[in-house]
């Protein structure tokens, strides 16, 4: 048997049990409520006409003229009712009686009600026996007879065919609610074949019923539900197939993964790049090995957080920088642009960087030398000496800018390394201040050094030296007007900041974002008078992010600039409880 027939045997059998307990209580309570109004009313009768005999006994009572006579005729009339007669005097004692048992000990209800209440007719029942007095003169005559418990023949025949009626009005009503049953299920199945069919995908599915009622009005609501499902539907395939033309045609490689961390879609790029096929529902390790991959992947599945790698071993020869983000209903995405070329460009760009100033240092030390050699001669005239001196100057910048462009190339390429150690701020700041005295003793400045706090960092300290070099050198160049140059350390919760304040005219907004780029001058004419190259901040930048931190320049005209650089704190590990503490070395070499 299907199951469209289950649910329309079980609403059927819903409906029909319910016609039927329904019109079977209403038979009984018929037949209930049919018998007590039938003994009510035989009830009702029987003490009328009681009352009724009641008063001709009295009226009869009322004519005799000796208690004898009153016994005569309480039996006679006792005959002619078919009920015991009994009378009462005013004191309520039984004077005469249609037996010959003695009367009541006590004044009987129904009497005290004439003697006592002045009513017209007194009334009670005991023991299955109606009791009728009425007033006969001062006397009170008192009619007994048997009420019978048991319902007469006619009030049987009536029942009998109540319950005929009823009966055949229940088969009739029987047969017209499963006539009803049956197509309420019928319209029912209906609705649940084409919710299955919606279930399937089958959105061309309706029910299509006419206007007949409740059912109707719900089958309509389904129809236009599903038409409009359908519309939504197709309007999201649209989408769906712009949005995969429009990703397989970008140059970047594409790659959602759902939860679990199995692949739920790619595009073409990233077919493409794969080592091995990409397929739907399975595991992402299983196509990328790249472990750059997979972390970032990772972080944005387990800690909801977007991260941006350098992939190195998804496809040989290619370097690609991966972006991965969290989405917003479970799951993350990961974009990888090839960098090759970039990456190319950048090396070759730093080796010729680095060729060039090699070979430039030789011809620039031998220019140097020859001309401090001629500058030895006494005998050269005025303009001659003049004119070596200029030569030397540039020669001297030439060599710095050779210096500069090699210590930029090594920072940049992947090769530096940097020596960390373990060393407190405050200690960093006054071997930067004390490596530079000298230097600011003949520009005529003033080093001060400002709070520095004793958290420990870990540092390259020649590094950090260059740095803090660079920057002073830079705020000496800048800041004269200002007399001063600050130095100094403080904790920002987990990082250090180092700063370098001057005290000069300061650097307009503009400047700001490219301050830290290779060659960028904010006043070219007083930067070649003072023999700046333009790689000094840049050199400090690259340094910095090698320790894992970053460079900032905060000014305003007219009041100076602070140039500011953070690196990591160090924090010690919690004791753990029994373990023996195990020395660490001070020193640890990282490469860039």
């Amino acid at each position: 048997m299907s199951e469209n027939s289950l649910v329309t045997g079980r609403v059927f059998s819903k409906l029909f049990f319910s016609f039927v307990v329904v019109l079977f209580l209403g038979m009984v309570v018929l037949d209930f409520s049919l018998r007590q109004v039938l003994e009510q009313s035989l009830r009702t009768q029987t003490d009328e006409s009681l009352a009724s005999e009641a008063r001709l006994v009295a009226a009869h009572i009322s004519a005799a003229a000796s208690p004898d006579a009153l016994q005569e005729i309480a039996r006679q009339d006792a005959s002619a009712a078919d009920a015991e007669v009994a009378v009462f005097d005013a004191q309520g004692q039984q004077v005469a009686s249609s037996k010959d048992a003695g009367g009541p000990k006590s004044v009987p209800p129904e009497v005290a009600a004439i003697l006592y209440q002045h009513k017209t007719v007194g009334r009670a029942r005991r023991e299955g026996t109606v009791y009728v007095a009425v007033p006969a003169g001062p006397l009170v005559v008192r009619l007994a007879a048997y009420s019978p418990s048991d319902v007469p023949a006619p009030v049987y025949v009536l029942r009998r065919g109540i319950v005929l009626a009823s009966l055949f009005s229940l088969v009739v009503a029987t047969l017209l609610a499963a006539v009803l049953a049956q197509r309420a299920a019928k319209r029912l199945a209906r609705i649940v074949v084409f919710a299955k069919r919606i279930a399937s995908g089958d959105l061309t599915a309706r029910v299509e019923e006419g206007n007949l009622d409740e059912i109707s009005a719900v089958a309509h609501a389904l129809d236009v539900t599903a038409s409009r499902l359908e519309q939504s539907f197709h309007a999201l395939e649209s989408s769906r197939s712009e949005l995969t033309a429009l990703l397989d045609s970008m140059q970047e490689a594409v790659i959602a993964i759902n939860p679990q961390g199995q692949v739920s879609w790619c595009n073409a790029v990233m077919q493409r790049i794969a080592l091995s096929p990409v397929q739907e529902g399975r595991a992402l390790v299983h196509s990328i090995r790249d472990p750059e991959v997979l972390s970032s992947v990772a972080l944005a599945l387990t800690q909801r957080q977007a991260s941006r790698r350098r992939a190195t071993s998804v496809a040989p020869g290619k370097i690609f920088e991966v972006n991965a983000a969290p989405m917003p209903g479970g799951g993350a995405v990961a974009v990888l642009h090839d960098i090759s070329e970039k990456e190319r460009s950048e090396t070759t760009r730093r080796d010729f960087v680095a060729n060039v100033s090699h070979e430039l240092r030789t011809p620039l030390t031998c220019i140097t030398g020859y001309v401090e050699t001629l500058l030895d001669d006494r005998g050269l005239s005025t303009q001659t000496r003049e004119f070596l001196l200029i030569i030397l100057k540039n020669a001297s910048r030439m060599n710095r800018l050779t210096e500069d462009l090699l210590a930029l190339a090594s920072v940049e390429s992947g090769d530096y390394k940097l020596r960390l150690q373990k060393i407190k701020a405050s200690t960093l700041v006054e071997e930067a201040v004390g490596s530079l005295a000298g230097l600011v003793i003949d520009s005529e400045l003033n080093l001060e050094v400002g709070d520095a706090t004793d958290e420990p960092v870990m540092a390259d300290l020649d590094a950090l030296s260059q740095v803090f070099g660079n920057l002073v050198e830079n705020a000496m160049k800048y800041g004269k007007a200002g007399g001063r140059v600050r130095v100094g350390a403080r904790q920002q919760e987990a990082m250090v900041e180092f700063y370098v304040q001057d005290f000069g005219p300061g650097i307009a907004y503009e400047h700001l974002p490219r301050i830290f780029e290779r060659f960028y001058r904010v006043d070219k004419a007083r930067s070649r008078e003072s023999g700046g190259t333009g790689l000094g901040l840049a050199i400090a930048k690259h340094i910095v992010h090698a320790h894992g931190g970053d460079i900032r320049c905060e000014s305003e005209l007219g009041f100076g600039a602070t140039f500011l650089f953070r690196l990591p704190r160090v924090v010690p590990a919690p004791p753990i409880p029994g373990a023996e503490a195990t020395p660490v070395a001070s020193t640890q070499t990282v490469e860039k």
